[in-house]
């Protein structure tokens, strides 16, 4: 059986041909926000729903359903409208004078009040999650979250369409980083993972995102990603005077953390790091001020280089170094004015 090209989309014919063979025919093609018009059908080779992700009431368990009924390796092709194209949207609907008063609104509306508590139960209940607003990172972090690996990103009169393929069961993360403070996992003392406070600088869902993002746009010369679209604009200013990093006092309380130390590290970040220096890393704690703010370094392989000086001699006398750090890397951001890049 082969599939029937006229129910599919033409934009999306030859995108899907790139990653699926079009010899077996068992799809689905549906414009949803209900669970129960996929929840009857299983072993599908392709799956296509049109309805805009924004729309859907719970957009997690929708895409757990479709996973469960998608064959391993299928395809799921899913739509929604990012906020940067929302705004394009609401921009073009107000027009000269009133498109940023109609942003503001909508910015309000969509944004502000479905994250107050109380307030929002009360709009979801009347919205029902219709139109809300989502970011890029969002919507590919709650596909990768669900099961499914993102193949390409096409958008096309201001919609954005996202072909993916099943990789996985579902990580059934009912709890993901959605809060102005929020927890990540990090290499710590002996190589455990502690969890560590920071102020929100990324879109929601985007520890999903990450492996995607480094494919995509590879890391700079400090081993950071590039053009990371993941980070908010106020994010870029939290980072900028490391106002986001505030929260982690609250580590340093708990001994998770000393004053000063290497940086702690995701386990994909920890894991670029030489073999030596990850074994120096995991003998002491992480700390609050890295030697990055004395030695400044630009490259990784510097940052390396920097973080292992500062190792060797801490074990040789942990409280001058210590000491010494402190007050180098103070003088450095208030005197010199060294910002985060």
């Amino acid at each position: 059986m082969t599939i029937d090209y006229s129910l599919i989309p033409s934009f999306l014919i030859e995108p899907l041909k790139r990653h699926m063979s079009f010899n077996a025919g068992n799809i689905l093609i549906n414009q949803t926000r209900n669970i129960f018009n996929i929840k009857n059908r299983s072993n599908l080779d392709l799956c296509i729903n049109i309805e805009k992700t924004n729309n859907i009431l719970h957009i997690n368990p929708f895409h757990e359903v479709v996973n469960k009924v998608v064959k391993n390796g299928g395809i799921y092709c899913s739509c929604a409208e990012t906020n940067k194209q929302r705004k394009v949207r609401k921009w073009k609907k107000g027009k000269l004078l009133f498109g940023p008063l109609v942003i503001f609104i909508d910015f309000i509306y969509k944004r502000v009040i479905p994250k107050l508590p109380i307030i929002k139960k009360v709009y979801f209940f009347f919205t029902r999650g219709y139109n809300r607003v989502m970011s890029k990172t969002e919507v590919i972090g709650r596909l990768v979250s669900c099961g499914f690996n993102v193949l390409e990103i096409i958008e096309h009169d201001g919609l954005t369409y996202l072909i993916s393929k099943k990789v996985r069961e579902p990580y059934y993360d009912m709890d993901p980083s959605y809060g102005p403070i929020f927890k990540m996992k990090r290499v710590g003392y002996n190589g455990k993972l502690v969890l560590v406070y920071k102020f929100r600088t990324m879109s929601p869902y985007s520890e999903y995102v990450q492996k995607i993002i480094i494919n995509e746009n590879k890391l700079d010369l400090g081993g950071k990603i590039k053009n990371d679209f993941r980070i908010t604009v106020y994010g870029k200013f939290l980072r900028k005077y490391w106002i986001d990093e505030l929260p982690m006092i609250i580590n340093w309380i708990k001994r998770d953390l000393k004053m000063v130390g290497v940086r702690p590290l995701s386990e994909d970040y920890f894991n670029r790091y030489p073999k030596n220096i990850q074994q120096l890393r995991i003998k002491t704690k992480p700390g609050l001020i890295p030697p990055y703010y004395v030695d400044l370094p630009i490259t990784f392989k510097e940052i390396c280089d920097s973080e292992k000086k500062y190792l060797i001699q801490y074990f040789k006398n942990p409280i001058k170094t210590d000491f010494y750090y402190f007050f180098k890397a103070i003088w450095n951001i208030l005197i010199k004015r060294k910002r985060s890049r």
